[in-house]
């Protein structure tokens, strides 16, 4: 079943966050409205954030590749050391400056369900 055939509800909305992000490909990041409006929920990119933030423990989700909207690291404080996801988006080949991703549009995927 594609995503954007289910219903919005609190009961998996974290688990069908993580599963686009895990299909976020190495080099590339989206925002956190692009994946609300991917599962159906263009007004729930606030949640998306906070199931970034919750899924720290889980090494299978590529939090870190998940921005805002203008490409700013806006996570960044929920990562462990001062700069993890700034070091783990550079090791991608993503160079940032300022918190903030150079060439955004360049390294943006979409999430196409």
């Amino acid at each position: 079943m594609r995503l954007l055939d289910q219903k919005p509800n609190n009961d998996n909305f974290f688990e069908r966050v993580y599963e686009v992000a895990r299909q976020i490909p190495y080099g590339k990041v989206t925002s956190y409205g692009a994946i609300a409006k991917a599962l159906g929920a263009a007004r729930s990119a606030r949640m998306v954030g906070w199931a970034m933030n919750a899924s720290h423990n889980r090494e299978d989700v590529p939090a870190h590749r998940v921005v805002n909207r203008v490409g700013l690291l806006s996570g960044k404080h929920h990562f462990d050391g001062t700069n993890l996801m700034q070091q783990l988006l550079e090791s991608e080949g993503i160079e940032i400056i300022d918190n903030k991703i150079i060439d955004f549009e360049k390294h943006f995927w979409e999430p196409d369900f």
